[in-house]
């Protein structure tokens, strides 16, 4: 499944990065995943609509692409204070206007082939009273990988994760594993049981690509390591 957003006649493809937790690593990989396909010659790009604490996921994204799109572009809403996007705005005595962010989203979609969107914190986290990231990943209509951290209490997270999304209809799935870089015993025998658990979602296993991958010079040359695997997520 492709997704079709677009209003000017063309196609495009959108894949919402989520996770089952904040911290968990849908930062680096969203920006394998950019790096992937901009050197296979795929015109991609990535946002982060929503964003709290420093911007400086914001940054990495555009530095990966080149500043394509400006920091105020790939992440037009955004709040200094790190707390879910809901109680800041809360806080600041405002209301996150999700059409606009949704706006945007089209807006870049349409400069692009492929469109990643990182997500903030995990699938249930809120934006406003009513509405949380899975209704915008409903809104959307697009493709969603789970970036789970491979490590003691995922197997529960996950499929909580999937549990919510399933419950809005949310297909196809995807299941990414970030290894740690201390492993403890379940990582060993996660991947193995969460494939068993929630076939046919395929899991996948990515290797711990070192305390600065959130960088881009660093992310660029651990790419290698990563590119058979990135090869079987975006296909």
């Amino acid at each position: 499944m492709t997704n079709r957003l677009r209003t000017d006649g063309t196609t495009g493809r959108v894949t919402f990065v989520t996770g089952t937790d904040t911290g968990v690593g849908k930062t680096v990989l969203t920006g394998l995943m950019l790096i992937y396909l901009r050197r296979r010659g795929v015109h991609a790009l990535a946002m982060k609509p929503f964003c709290t604490g420093d911007r400086h996921d914001a940054r990495f994204l555009a530095a990966l692409q080149q500043y394509e799109l400006s920091v105020e572009e790939l992440n037009p809403v955004y709040f200094p204070e790190p707390l879910a996007p809901f109680a800041a705005a809360f806080r600041r005595r405002e209301a996150i206007d999700i059409a606009f962010a949704v706006a945007c989203v089209r807006a870049a979609q349409k400069k692009c082939d492929w469109l990643i969107i990182e997500g903030v914190g995990g699938a249930l986290v809120p934006l406003t009273s009513q509405i949380k990231v899975v209704d915008v990943i409903t809104e959307l209509d697009c493709e969603v990988v789970v970036v789970a951290p491979n490590r003691l209490g995922t197997i529960n997270h996950t499929l909580l994760t999937l549990e919510a999304l399933s419950r809005r209809g949310i297909r196809p799935v995807k299941v990414v594993l970030m290894d740690q870089k201390k492993p403890d015993l379940s990582s060993r025998s996660n991947p193995r049981i969460l494939k068993e658990l929630i076939a046919p979602v395929p899991v996948f296993r990515l290797p711990f690509l070192g305390p600065k991958a959130n960088f881009p010079s660093h992310l660029e040359r651990y790419f290698p390591k990563a590119k058979k695997i990135l090869a079987q997520i975006l296909r």
